[in-house]
């Protein structure tokens, strides 16, 4: 049996990058429909995977939406908040509109999808929530304050659901990915003098693909992991030791 067979998944930002990585990792994976949530339809063509045009800073939307796939499918099994921006700069030329824009989708998104969600796995009693946070969220970078903000704060969400979601008994875990340094769309616009260094301080002297994320992500989101509740597991090639 493939690991996630019959499965209802969602996944924010799956359009692109990571996200798309995802969507196709877990259609391929046997689930019976993957969502790919995003304001940008992109080429995923699986027969299982169904683009839903939603932002995720708008909680209606999000309710909306919800309420269809359970009228369809009753439950949803899945969430990875994945969908996020960057708008870098140091923070004494950052203003308002770039902190604020970050803030919304990559926190306030974050926290908008999984509490619409997140009831429906605890009546269904059980789900996998898979955070997409950074290394950037644990060890912070020079002119990202806003994103390393926010990814620091969905590790702390994930700590905090971890032991809020199972309080009742339920089996909905909550675990975060920090990911490194990925080869993305978003990548392509670092200067290579910058992703080189990058490269010669990660011990395995490169950057990673979007599908060794996908890999963990799908690990996270399976009953494989059925015993992992409130980790946060860095794909990084060993960045930081």
């Amino acid at each position: 049996m493939k690991r996630l067979q019959d499965k209802v998944v969602v996944v924010t930002g799956g359009a692109q990058g990571l996200g798309k990585a995802m969507c196709e990792h877990f259609a391929n994976e046997g689930a019976k429909v993957v969502f790919s949530v995003d304001l940008q339809k992109g080429d995923l063509t699986a027969d299982n995977v169904r683009h839903a045009e939603i932002n995720v800073t708008k909680s209606n939307e999000i309710e909306q939406f919800v309420h269809k796939v359970e009228e369809e499918f009753g439950h949803i099994d899945v969430l990875v908040n994945n969908a996020g921006v960057t708008r870098d700069s140091l923070v004494q030329k950052m203003d308002d509109e770039m902190w604020d824009l970050v803030i919304d989708i990559n926190l306030k998104g974050v926290f908008n999808m999984t509490k619409a969600i997140a009831p429906l796995m605890m009546e269904n009693g059980k789900g996998s929530i898979v955070n997409i946070s950074s290394v950037v969220g644990l060890y912070g970078n020079i002119g990202q304050s806003n994103y390393a903000a926010t990814k620091a704060g969905v590790i702390g969400l994930t700590y905090t659901w971890a032991k809020e979601f199972t309080r009742k008994g339920a089996a909905v875990r909550t675990n975060a990915i920090a990911p490194g340094f990925i080869e993305t769309d978003m990548m392509k616009t670092v200067p290579e003098k910058v992703l080189q260094p990058l490269r010669e301080q990660t011990p395995l002297k490169r950057l990673g693909q979007p599908e060794e994320i996908a890999k963990a992500a799908l690990f996270l989101a399976s009953d494989e992991a059925s015993f992992v509740n409130g980790h946060v597991l860095s794909v990084n090639g060993g960045l930081r030791l």
